[in-house]
C-alpha cells in the first residue's frame, strides 16, 4: 500500500497538530485530506513552513481553549427543566435525548451548541436531576443540571423526588447491612 509524507495545516481529529508531519496512506491523503485543505504534501517548502504552522496554530488553539472554559464557566451554572409526560413508576413516554438538551440550552445561551459534544450515554426516561456533561474541547468540560419532571411541576418538585429517591435508597441499604448482621448472628449460633 503506497504511503506518503503530509504536513497538517490544521488540528486533524485521531492524526495530530496542525504543522506536523506525518505518514498516511496515499488514498487518504489525496481523497480526504487534500481537498478538506486540511493537509499539504511534505515537501523542502512545506516543511521549512511547518514551524510557522505549528506556531499559528498553538496561538489558534489557545484563543479557542480561552473561549472554551469561558463558555464552560457560563455552561456550568445553568439549570435546565423538562417537562414531560410520565407513567406511575416515574418513567417518561419516550426520552429526552442530547438533541433536546442542546436545543433548550442554546435558547437560554448567546452561542451555538453542538449536541455531539453533550456526553449523554442513552436518553433520559426517568423522572429526576441529572448531572450532563458537555465536552467544549478535548481539555475543557463543563456540567450541568438537568431536571424532568412531569406536566406542571418545577425545579422544587424535582429536588423533592431526588431527595426522597435518596433517602429510599439510604433506608434500603441500611435494611440490607442489618439483615446481613441478623443472618451473621444467627450464622454463629
Amino acid at each position: 500500500m503506497a504511503r506518503m509524507k503530509v504536513l497538517l495545516i490544521q488540528d486533524v481529529p485521531n492524526l495530530g497538530l496542525a504543522g506536523e508531519i506525518h505518514t498516511v496512506a496515499a488514498g487518504f491523503a489525496r481523497n480526504y485530506l487534500m481537498p478538506r485543505q486540511e493537509v499539504v504534501a511534505a515537501s523542502k517548502g512545506a516543511v521549512k513552513q511547518a514551524e510557522d504552522i505549528r506556531q499559528a496554530a498553538m496561538r489558534k488553539r489557545a484563543k479557542e481553549r480561552t473561549n472554551a472554559q469561558a463558555q464552560a464557566a457560563i455552561i456550568g451554572n445553568q439549570k435546565l427543566l423538562f417537562e414531560v409526560r410520565a407513567g406511575d413508576n416515574d418513567r417518561l413516554y419516550g426520552s429526552i435525548t442530547s438533541g433536546d438538551v442542546a436545543e433548550q440550552l442554546e435558547g437560554m445561551l448567546e452561542f451555538e451548541i453542538d449536541r455531539r459534544r453533550i456526553q449523554l450515554d442513552a436518553g433520559i426516561r426517568d423522572l429526576g436531576i441529572f448531572d450532563v456533561p458537555i465536552r467544549l474541547m478535548p481539555e475543557v468540560t463543563a456540567t450541568f443540571k438537568v431536571a424532568v419532571v412531569r406536566e406542571g411541576e418545577g425545579w422544587a418538585d424535582a429536588e423533592k423526588r431526588q431527595a426522597a429517591t435518596a433517602a429510599a435508597a439510604q433506608a434500603a441499604k441500611e435494611k440490607a447491612a442489618a439483615d446481613a448482621l441478623v443472618i451473621e448472628a444467627q450464622d454463629e449460633e
